[in-house]
């Protein structure tokens, strides 16, 4: 099972961590893997490359860590909203794969 876990501050979003193997079909074919991974850079991406915000990232074997220190920021917010939507959907066409979890920091 993927493990997303969102940090938030003061009701914002701040930072995720994803872990783990939806187990929905071997490593390589596993299309709900292959999903959220697609997901996760494109949000890690757009947050360091695109517009630069300084962040915490790590990422070592199959666990993605992104945070940053930026509550309030209104792009962050965006982003980090539209992850969690779209390991929502994700998650919902593919049931039993993904399990979301809220962390205030």
């Amino acid at each position: 099972m993927i493990i997303a876990e969102f940090f938030k501050k003061n009701g914002n979003i701040t930072g995720f961590k994803v872990t783990g193997h939806a187990g929905y079909d071997d490593k390589g074919r596993d299309i709900v893997c292959a999903s959220v991974s697609s997901a996760v850079m494109l949000t890690a991406n757009l947050i360091t490359e695109m517009f630069g915000y300084k962040a915490d990232v790590s990422a070592y074997e199959d666990t993605v860590a992104l945070k940053t220190d930026f509550p309030g920021d209104e792009n962050l917010i965006r982003l980090y909203k539209g992850l969690e939507l779209q390991i929502r959907e994700i998650s919902r066409e593919f049931n039993g794969t993904i399990k979301m979890k809220f962390t205030e920091v």
